[in-house]
């Protein structure tokens, strides 16, 4: 029978797929010889067990009994016991950190009886009684779904009476009255008794964790990070230590380094006579860290060491959660933290220097995503004519503007309409999630640097402004005042900087980030710049372990140019179809109007030199680098004009109708097609339409000649799009082959050409074989490979069902986005397997945006890919992850890359 249940003195960190980070990481430090409250988790073998068939398996309860005997047995008193009660925390703990995403339920065991047996040990009335009223709270929240609102609002009514707004001015008889309140609220609401027995409170609290797995908030979070949905929760079941027992008492958050921008120092927030949530809920204001020195020098010396010591020992920037009860310091919990993409790079360099970590441990540490949040623009330096309102907490860092909300519901609702809003409130908690990944920012009047508002923030890259106390949040009301009396109501535009903390009325310019300038070449790395010196130092080493290469998707000489900049190896993708929009489209409806051979031909040679020219600046951005062009592969009628507009256009005109639109109706009538996708397109147009592939290939050798001429170094490649059989590739091949020979007797000058295919249907995947003796490359164009292989069209399926695919689990993430493995990517595999062993020498690449997505990215080192090729500002992301993915490999067992 599995084992379910460990002490913290059995496990360690490395357990954290079977104990959950949190269950892990307090073994860790039970074992360091850290001051941790004695208790054992439930594994995640539990939980799942439970979510599948709906009742904990067998043999857990009889553990759990066994390791609460143990932990009474350790503490001298029992559960709830009623003069002096062993009480208990029950708290979630996934293996992935989801900061308030489950559920905690505290003060377990108390009772009636046990309330007064705790005030009898700690000589304090009211510290027993605001225990027990906090446990009758988030129990009801928690285990019985009853709203939260119904607690609060019963805390304002009694603070009323007491003349007061702050919690610390009740006293023990204002508990008293709250613990009858709040059963009052339990028996209404819940249609049952709060229960007084404290092993079934703790039950009950159990698997209510284990039910907290698929909340609505749970699953977003899980969504939004990528988080495998069958992982489950640990539970951790831990003796209480107490923060609230008086002003020798507290509870704080700290960070072995500041999660926002890296610098090392203490950072952290710290809130006396307090319990448990009340830092991270944001509800009440704390002090910064460095303040308890000042309030208990000898538990801030002592954290201080314990800080140190974690970090050494992980190796990296720790999240601390500590309590102190009467002047005895507690470890609750410790992890890797969070941290915003800048303090990422920054951290990295910094562990580096002092020799924890070694170069490639520093590239696991960043992510391809880390660095696009680092590339978007940020605030001009200079702001004029925009009012600045207040100046917050710069708690996760960006530039958001947007328009005002101040409800989680409006800021999806607006988002869903393709607006961009600023969540408002005075602290978040965790029901805000769904708002909080609507909005462009958020900004709050309350928390600090460890509120849930500015862990979620970082964590998603969000930009974030905590605890901007200059501000009146009227959420029922849908405003703010700002000093001087400035009123913000709901739809008026701020801007939030998160790295200044400045907030502004209105919508403040922005302009380069300095990495986006570094990989411009306008900034040189150690200019007085951490950061690009950090981003430099990891892309080096990343392009120097780098198997893939990475090339852009561009079509014109200026996003050529760029691409460059940004370190591309070359085009692996050019789109010729976009050279035939705006002015040029009119040489396509004469190419579609022609009635013979001679108007067509002539529609073509007007075409030509247009093409020829746009290559040739091309050619010259990409001097000694290859450049992939693909031939048209559109249906034509997509350059004419739209269908229903021409129909009432003519109808309208009558028989004074242009003899013009006469004829383009007809041929766009005589064009339409149902699913035009699936149409006369890629290689079927070449093969229909006589010249016109070779009208562009032509062009392209043409241009190639011009560039050798003076002295330039061009590698065309030409791609035929949409092959689903080798003889379509074969004829099309032949005729660019005679071309290229023609202009090479033509100017006498001999520029050599790969010709190859791109690899977009299901049958082209599974003959790649056959295909290959007839092509010197492949170019996975994965974004209608997946649409061919799911059998949908991406335009209409998007908006119609992908948010209920992703709420049933069938997607984890857009295949549009992340490749598919199972289906595509085995279509990858097999292709690639088969394109070399009919061609060894054959380059193979992917030229979908998938291209720069970083789990597309490892999968293409994975499968043995030469390149991906994504758009321009993607380059940077893809030439991290080509790195970070041949270290994954070698990491693996017998890695290594296998070209």
């Amino acid at each position: 029978m599995p084992k379910f249940v460990y002490d913290f003195t059995e496990g360690n960190k490395d357990l954290k797929d079977l104990l959950g980070g949190k269950g892990a990481n307090l073994a860790e430090m039970t074992n360091l010889g850290l001051p941790v409250p004695p208790g054992f988790t439930i594994t995640t073998e539990a939980c799942r067990h439970y979510l599948e068939h709906g009742n904990l398996p067998e043999g857990l309860p009889d553990e759990v009994n066994a390791h609460l005997a143990d932990l009474e047995s350790a503490m001298g008193k029992k559960l709830g016991q009623s003069d002096d009660p062993l009480l208990v925390s029950v708290r979630s703990g996934a293996k992935f950190s989801m900061p308030g995403m489950m559920e905690t339920v505290l003060n377990v065991g108390l009772n009636d009886e046990s309330v007064h047996g705790l005030a009898a040990q700690a000589g304090d009335e009211r510290f027993a009684w605001d225990s027990y009223r906090r446990l009758i709270q988030m129990f009801g929240k928690t285990v019985l779904d009853i709203d939260g609102d119904l607690f609060e609002d019963a805390i304002d009514e009694v603070k009323r009476a007491r003349g007061s707004d702050q919690d610390a001015d009740l006293v023990a008889d204002d508990f008293k009255e709250l613990v009858g309140r709040f059963k009052g609220i339990v028996r209404e609401s819940a249609g049952r008794d709060f229960p007084t027995d404290p092993r079934e409170q703790m039950d009950l609290a159990v698997k209510a964790v284990f039910d907290s797995w698929n909340a609505p908030r749970a699953i977003l979070y899980r969504r939004q990070e990528r988080i495998p949905v069958d992982l489950g929760t640990a539970v951790n079941i831990c003796s209480m230590v107490f923060g609230n027992m008086g002003l020798d008492s507290g509870t704080g958050v700290a960070f072995t380094r500041d999660p926002a921008s890296g610098q090392q120092g203490i950072y952290g927030d710290y809130l006396q006579n307090a319990q448990g949530e009340d830092v991270v809920a944001g509800i009440r204001n704390t002090v910064p860290l460095k303040d308890l020195e000042r309030i208990d020098k000898a538990s801030y010396d002592r954290l201080l060491d314990i800080m140190e010591t974690l970090e050494n020992h992980y190796r990296d920037m720790c999240d601390i959660e500590f309590t102190i009860e009467r002047g005895k310091l507690w470890m609750l919990q410790t992890r890797v933290g969070k941290r915003t993409a800048a303090a990422a790079f920054r951290i990295a360099c910094q562990l580096l220097d002092q020799g924890l970590i070694d170069v490639d441990e520093a590239a696991r540490r960043v992510t391809g995503d880390q660095l696009a949040q680092l590339m978007f623009p940020r605030f001009a330096s200079r702001v004029d004519g925009v009012r600045k309102l207040t100046r917050g907490m710069n708690a996760s860092p960006g530039a958001a503007v947007g328009k005002v909300v101040f409800t989680s519901g409006r800021a999806v609702e607006l988002a869903g309409r393709g607006e961009d809003v600023i969540l408002v409130r005075r602290e978040t908690n965790p029901d805000d999630l769904a708002g909080m990944v609507a909005a462009r920012g958020v900004l709050t009047s309350r928390g600090g640097k460890t509120s849930h508002a500015a862990v979620v923030a970082r964590g998603m890259g969000k930009t974030c402004v905590c605890g901007a106390e200059e501000l009146d949040v009227d959420v029922k009301n849908g405003q703010f005042t700002a000093p001087g009396g400035v009123t913000v109501t709901e739809g008026d535009v701020i801007s939030i900087d998160g790295s200044s903390g400045d907030v502004y009325l209105g919508e403040v310019p922005v302009e380069d980030s300095p990495v986006v300038r570094y990989f411009e070449g306008e900034l040189s790395p150690g200019e007085d710049d951490d950061l690009v010196t950090a981003v430099d130092r990891v892309m080096r080493h990343a392009d120097a372990r780098a198997a893939l290469k990475v090339r852009a998707n561009s079509d014109n000489p200026e996003d050529s140019a760029r691409a460059r900049r940004f370190g591309a190896a070359g085009i692996g993708l050019c789109r010729t179809e976009h050279m035939f929009l705006g002015d040029r489209r009119r040489l396509i409806e004469e190419l579609v109007l022609a009635g013979d051979g001679a108007a067509r031909q002539a529609a073509l040679d007007a075409l030509e030199p247009l093409q020829k020219s746009d290559f040739e600046g091309i050619f010259e951005a990409m001097d000694g680098l290859p450049v992939t062009i693909r031939l048209i592969d559109p249906p034509l009628h997509e350059f004419l004009p739209d269908i229903t507009e021409l129909s009432v256009r003519v109808a309208l005109a009558g028989d004074g109708a242009d003899a013009k639109d006469r004829r383009l109706l007809e041929a766009v009538n005589r064009l339409h097609e149902q699913n035009p996708m699936l149409g006369l397109r890629g290689v079927r147009l070449g093969l229909v339409i006589p010249g016109l592939f070779g009208m562009q290939v032509r062009a392209i050798a043409e241009a190639a000649a011009a560039r050798r001429r003076a002295g330039g170094d061009p590698r065309p490649e030409i791609m035929i799009p949409l092959v689903g059989a080798v003889q379509e590739l074969e004829a099309v091949r032949d005729e660019a082959r005679g071309i290229l020979d023609e202009v090479r007797r033509a100017t006498g000058v001999d520029v050599p050409a790969l010709i190859g295919t791109m690899i977009e249907l299901p049958r082209a995947a599974l003959t790649a074989g056959q295909i290959a003796e007839a092509a010197e490359f492949f170019s996975f164009g994965t974004n209608d490979l997946t649409q061919t292989t799911w059998g949908f069209s991406r335009d209409d399926v998007e908006a119609a069902f992908f948010s209920r695919y992703l709420e049933l689990g069938i997607f984890g993430v857009s295949p549009f986005e992340t490749l598919d493995r199972e289906g595509v990517g085995r279509l990858v595999r097999i292709a690639a397997e088969e394109g070399r062993r009919a061609r060894p020498g054959i380059k193979l690449g992917i030229c979908g945006e998938h291209g720069g997505d970083p789990d597309s990215v490892h999968f293409c080192h994975e499968v043995g890919l030469d390149y991906v090729s994504c758009s321009p500002f993607r380059i940077p992301v893809a030439r991290l992850e080509a790195g970070r993915a041949a270290i994954a490999a070698a990491d693996a067992p017998g890695g290594g890359d296998t070209r």
